[in-house]
């Protein structure tokens, strides 16, 4: 689809489609891209890093690179929010490959405008949503920024749950049954294929399959390591103050000379930063009844609502919401 405008008026027109290729291409006032063919979305610490690398084994797989390219939609990642029409040759330029193209932003999700916004440009897409008990999540992934700065430098107060609670940017992508709804109005839930990340620990290979189904790709052989990929808390170690100056260094070094090094490290999940010289152990709150008693029960209503739009079955995390928030 493309836009041109003249003294104001915006016109639109459909790009077109060969029949003997698997992508469409799509023109924007802002560039060209192909199609791309799977978003892997769902809520941050959910397990969409380990299973985005595991993925991109199959040869038939191109995912982006980086793994989250946050362009597509308005949410850049927990706090910043940009709504801009995406610069669409730039995002094409982060696929290489013949594969079916796959964009790993997590925070897709839970953006109000992402789901037109596909719609319109790419309305094949198929979408892989990687969901866990949203309680557990959420204080998951408020460990995380604690530990990553992100709060400080958009100006949030996390230092505690109750007060992360209260802040949108955790909660957006914690209410499943509300996101939902919007992509629901815009795509059939034939396109969605909903995977509780407690499978992937679980059975692995049994998810795997059913994505190979899902995306008319059959069953591929994997190689599984559950440690690798995996964005545990161990992988997000605050810096020390060695540590900033080296990422400061890195950042000088040329792209061109940076990104097959970048690639090289990613593709074995070596990270320089983990190194005791470079990072400390970070601040960590286990999981506890506390949390349950303060979200619970409206992510519980949440989660009903989720499941009779869906059909999946979250009677389980539903029961450990209401015996936890007792």
């Amino acid at each position: 689809m493309a836009r041109i405008f003249v003294i104001g008026i915006c016109f639109t027109w459909t790009g077109f489609h060969d029949e003997n290729e698997m992508s469409w291409l799509c023109w924007t006032c802002y560039g060209a891209c192909k199609e791309v063919d799977i978003f892997l979305v769902g809520a941050p610490k959910a397990g969409t890093t380990w299973l985005a690398h595991v993925m991109d084994q199959n040869p038939n797989i191109t995912l982006s690179n980086p793994k989250e390219p946050n362009l597509v939609a308005s949410h850049k990642g927990t706090f910043v929010r940009d709504d801009v029409e995406p610069n669409w040759t730039e995002y094409d330029s982060y696929f290489s490959g013949s594969g079916l193209r796959m964009d790993a932003s997590v925070h897709t999700f839970g953006c109000p405008i992402a789901p037109n916004r596909i719609l319109e440009r790419f309305p094949k897409a198929k979408f892989i949503l990687c969901l866990r008990e949203p309680v557990s999540r959420a204080v998951s992934h408020w460990n995380m920024v604690r530990n990553t700065g992100e709060a400080e430098k958009a100006g949030r107060d996390w230092s505690s749950f109750e007060k992360a609670w209260d802040d949108e940017s955790l909660r957006v992508d914690s209410f499943y049954g509300s996101s939902m709804e919007k992509w629901l109005n815009k795509f059939d839930r034939s396109r969605f294929l909903i995977v509780d990340s407690s499978r992937m620990r679980g059975d692995p290979k049994q998810v795997l399959n059913e994505i190979g189904d899902f995306l008319g790709l059959g069953n591929w052989e994997y190689e599984f390591d559950m440690g690798r990929h995996a964005n545990s808390a161990e992988a997000r170690r605050p810096l020390s103050g060695a540590g900033v100056a080296a990422k400061s260094l890195f950042l000088l070094i040329p792209g061109f000379f940076k990104r097959p090094i970048v690639r090289y490290l990613q593709k074995r999940d070596w990270n320089i930063y983990r190194l005791p010289i470079l990072s400390r152990k970070g601040f960590f709150q286990a999981l506890n009844d506390d949390h349950y008693r303060l979200c619970g029960e409206e992510l519980r209503e949440d989660l009903v609502y989720f499941g009779s739009q869906t059909g999946f079955d979250v009677s389980a995390w539903v029961n450990e919401i209401h015996r936890r928030s007792q």
